[in-house]
């Protein structure tokens, strides 16, 4: 089926953690199944990672849309200077 994806920007500051929910990126490819639909980070945050909640302070490069439906998906501020808008894509 067709695969939509709507994702917005998050703006971080030195050190803070968002948590990613559905309101950053949500998908739906026709399947109803949150588990199967994967996203891969293509340009990772330049101040930082994305990080699953169960690991923090390894990065990951792929996460579930059950993992973001559950909240355990998070976008990590480095410390470094400057704020950036990072997404998921």
């Amino acid at each position: 089926g067709d695969i939509v994806l709507l994702a917005k920007p998050v703006t971080l500051t030195e050190g803070d953690r968002v948590t990613l929910t559905t309101d950053v990126p949500v998908a739906t490819d026709g399947t109803s199944k949150p588990e199967k639909l994967l996203y891969a980070v293509s340009l990772p945050p330049v101040h930082g990672q994305i990080e699953h909640i169960n690991y923090p302070g390894v990065p990951i490069s792929s996460s579930s849309q059950l993992d973001v439906v559950a909240q355990k998906v998070s976008d990590v501020h480095d410390n470094s200077h400057g704020a950036g808008k990072e997404a998921l894509r």
